[in-house]
């Protein structure tokens, strides 16, 4: 009734016929449809590179902040000021700082394609928060699981690698999948250092033809991948709260 109420509400609405002519035009969608997909191709590439780079840098990360080796104070101290600040500054500021911010230091071994630079923003901001994923889901593995691992005889790698780790990814592959979903949108963020992704075409597009439906038509494409990732997301959150049940009732 709430839905039924709302689209109700829009289609009598007075500004109705101008944002279903600005916004919803059949004919500039089908327009659209022609350049948008090469730019969702490029999202697609680098949302796939820069997720295998936080799921490794984000795990190595987690890993260096509870290792407790006093050897290793220097190298989590590091890893302390990269996620903090890191997650402290807007992503948008990031890409502004590692698209003109480095590019203008004239180094030689940096690279000038905005695109590799705006990956790495993003790789490094996600990087911090995953790392925080990662860590937590190591904390809450209960300690008698590493103490027993050590009792029959692995060593403290061993350990980390058969019974600690194991039991932590699978505990914190939901919260994992939700900060994908965020990547796959903020990738659209780069379009700010010129990229000719998806969000920038239809910017193009909008701007071509005075007419913001290209916008609507890049948010059909976005949809088409976050919508079966929030599923998945739902489904091992229940098929999660099914187990601890039987646990529980055992």
């Amino acid at each position: 009734m709430v839905i039924l109420g709302v689209a109700l509400a829009i289609l009598l609405s007075p500004g109705w016929r101008t944002v279903r002519e600005k916004f919803l035009s059949w004919h500039f969608f089908k327009m659209s449809l022609s350049s948008l997909p090469t730019g969702f191709w490029v999202d697609v590439r680098m949302f796939l590179i820069i997720e295998a780079i936080v799921l490794v840098l984000g795990l190595a990360i987690a890993l260096i902040r509870t290792l407790p080796a006093p050897v290793l104070f220097p190298v989590r101290a590091v890893a302390v000021v990269f996620v903090d600040v890191m997650r402290g500054v807007p992503t948008l500021i990031l890409l502004y700082i590692f698209g003109f911010g480095f590019l203008a230091l004239g180094f030689s071994f940096i690279p000038g394609d905005e695109t590799i630079l705006g990956g790495a923003a993003l790789a490094c901001s996600y990087s911090a928060y995953v790392s925080e994923v990662f860590r937590a889901g190591i904390e809450s593995v209960n300690p008698s699981q590493p103490a027993a691992a050590l009792a029959v005889g692995l060593t403290r790698t061993q350990a980390l690698r058969y019974v600690v780790l194991p039991q932590a990814i699978r505990a914190v592959v939901p919260p994992l999948l939700n900060d994908f979903i965020g990547l796959t949108k903020d990738v659209a963020l780069v379009s700010i250092l010129g990229p000719q992704e998806i969000a920038r075409i239809a910017q193009i597009n909008a701007d071509y033809y005075f007419n913001y439906t290209p916008y609507v038509a890049a948010a059909v494409f976005y949809l088409v991948i976050t919508l079966p990732l929030i599923r998945i997301v739902d489904h091992m959150r229940y098929r999660g709260l099914q187990r601890q049940n039987a646990l529980v009732l055992m």
